[in-house]
């Protein structure tokens, strides 16, 4: 007979909005072990599993901690309840606690701050009143009741929740019949408890008793302070919102550029300092969508998306907000894992907004068969190209603007842009293939060039940090030949060193922020590497803190007016690096606002 043999879940914490997944192990009735369902619809020798979810409500309400989600609260922040900061964000565990993310959380209070500040006793608004025992007054909002809750459960129907027993001051109140369950805000502060048993086809029984596991307390999915858009074109205001919240003005449009730290290498050896729960896919794909869906960009540039990953979750939901999607996975042939885990890079425009023409793939695996087989000697192929293979492509977009800012003078005129996304995921020593990978990319988007009359954009990670080789052929479209990286050439394909150039007239896009005056754009230039007008970092670990992606565009066919403001030390809670509870990926987002510039008639 069909029998459970193990249950448990793979997350020790359950988060607001993060699917629960129990895996099961089951002993089929010819004594073969299996991880398969067993659903009602595809019954085993006339059995099928049964599963319910229930929320256990105590009747002592619990807030938890904001800072240290599984610690419950013991004092809540009252100038966030009058600043009117949602309440998850105001509860603490301890007065250290509190203390020590008086910084971070001090941010909160900025945002929030109203046009007329109010007098009053701040420091007793800051940080509460305590009792006699340390403890601070506590407004739990955590409703006790589920009268109005409906839920749904994997494809299980909507139904209301239904209370199934009540002993000893708890209730538990049935929340799902699917094997997965996604906690609501309805279960923060409450422990679930699943169940799975065997149940007899034909008289619709349960068979033997049931296994069941409970959680630990729901926790509310940590938010970061929102950034906002910095306009840097010297207007006043930087576009309207439209119907959606999306910034937009008329002939502009936006950019995201994003390593989102792909599931393969967000390892708990690498990452030790971020919370387990924290680093595990099923959280981060979630806090990761509601970041991108937030930033409400029109094109999208993903790196380190993995192939399963692209196709079971970031097209189909990014679909649902409007997007249509392309994706470049990464050759394989130095790559030994699963090929399903392979990751690339992700290419994603807004329907509304953008129409697909062309679609360019580059394998520059296949570009140095071909070097290699016109510029190095028989005897070195087999070395040059262990040397310079490394499954890196990039994918490169040609897209025609639905809108336009040409006006009446150029009726008709189709409004193109070229869209390149990559990312040089190359050892740090191997600084000639650095170089060489960058070059060849640039040579073929000049090519693209050549061909048309059309505005370009190169975003990426490309692992290399300011005033690197990489980085001053982007920007400046040489390299000093007396350059220190060039040395590291043994395959001498870097020279001569007067080949490494290109004609495309690109920018950085944060540049506008190094050289910015005004309240807004001071705040962000001390946020600035000065002398290479680059931000001071892009991706931040224990170990490396540093710039290594970028927005370039042709400074002769679009200007930028706006700038996603950039992270900071405030922004960051204290002790800590990215990967983080607030930001998923060990890398940060960077956005610029665009306008086609409109070109003289000839």
């Amino acid at each position: 007979m069909l029998s459970v043999l193990r249950v448990h879940l793979p997350s020790d914490i359950p988060i607001v909005g993060c699917e629960l997944t129990p895996y099961l192990l089951l002993r089929r009735p010819d004594k073969t072990v299996t991880t398969d369902d067993v659903p009602e619809s595809a019954p085993l020798d006339g059995h099928f599993l049964r599963y319910k979810w229930y929320r256990i409500q105590s009747d002592r309400k619990v807030a938890v901690c904001s800072v240290h989600p599984s610690e419950q609260a013991t004092l809540q922040c009252l100038g966030c309840v009058k600043a009117k900061i949602p309440v998850a964000k105001s509860y603490h565990c301890s007065p250290k606690c509190f203390s020590d993310a008086w910084q971070h959380h001090r941010v909160l209070h900025d945002h929030a701050a109203s046009s007329v500040n109010e007098n009053g006793n701040e420091e007793e608004e800051i940080f509460g009143r305590f009792n006699s025992t340390g403890s601070g007054v506590v407004n739990a909002t955590l409703t006790g009741s589920a009268s109005s809750a409906s839920l749904t459960n994997g494809s299980t129907s909507l139904y209301p929740a239904a209370v199934t027993q009540r002993s000893g001051g708890e209730t538990w109140f049935e929340v799902g019949r699917s094997k997965t369950y996604t906690p609501s805000a309805d279960d923060i502060g409450h422990v679930l408890k699943f169940e799975c048993v065997v149940v007899d086809m034909e008289m619709k029984l349960p068979v033997g008793h049931p296994n069941t596991i409970l959680t630990s307390r729901v926790i509310p999915a940590p938010s970061p302070i929102p950034r906002r858009l910095i306009p840097v074109s010297g207007t006043d205001m930087m576009g309207q919102l439209d119907s959606d919240g999306r910034i937009s003005s008329s002939g502009t449009f936006t950019v995201l550029s994003y390593n989102i730290l792909s599931d393969t290498y967000a390892s708990s050896e690498l990452y030790s300092y971020c919370p387990s729960w924290a680093l595990s896919w099923p959280y981060r794909r979630q806090n990761l969508l509601r970041e991108i869906v937030g930033y409400r960009a029109d094109i999208v540039c993903l790196q380190e998306v993995q192939n399963d990953h692209f196709e079971e979750f970031f097209a189909p939901e990014l679909d649902k907000h409007g997007y249509q999607a392309l994706y470049k996975r990464k050759t394989n042939e130095v790559y030994g894992g699963n090929i399903h885990t392979i990751d690339g890079c992700a290419t994603f425009f807004r329907r509304d907004r953008f129409s697909h023409v062309k679609k360019y793939e580059v394998e520059f695996n296949k570009a140095a068969q071909s070097l290699t087989e016109v510029a190095v000697q028989t005897t070195q192929k087999k070395a040059a190209l262990n040397r310079l293979v490394k499954d890196n492509v990039a994918l490169i977009v040609v897209l025609e603007a639905k809108f336009s800012n040409q006006g009446a003078d150029n009726p008709g005129k189709r409004q193109l842009l070229c869209v390149a996304n990559t990312h040089v995921n190359v050892p740090p020593e191997l600084k000639d293939v650095k170089i060489w990978q960058v070059h060849t990319l640039l040579k073929g988007l000049e090519k693209i060039a050549a061909s048309a009359d059309i505005p370009m954009l190169v975003c990426g990670d490309f692992n290399s940090g300011p005033g690197s080789a990489p980085h001053s052929l982007l920007a400046m479209g040489k390299v000093d030949p007396l350059h220190p990286e060039l040395l590291v050439d043994p395959l001498a394909i870097l020279r001569p060193h007067s080949k490494l150039t290109h004609q495309l007239p690109l920018v950085s896009a944060y540049s506008p922020f190094a050289r910015g005056v005004g309240l807004g754009l001071e705040h962000q230039r001390r946020k600035m590497d000065i002398t290479t007008n680059e931000p001071l970092f892009t991706n931040c670990t224990r170990d490396f803190i540093g710039t290594l992606d970028y927005i370039f565009y042709t400074a002769d066919s679009l200007t930028v007016e706006a700038l996603l403001e950039l992270l900071d030390e405030d922004s960051l809670r204290k002790d800590t690096a990215l990967p983080s509870p607030e930001w998923s990926s060990d890398h940060i987002a960077l956005l610029a606002e665009f306008r086609f510039q409109t070109r003289p008639r000839r």
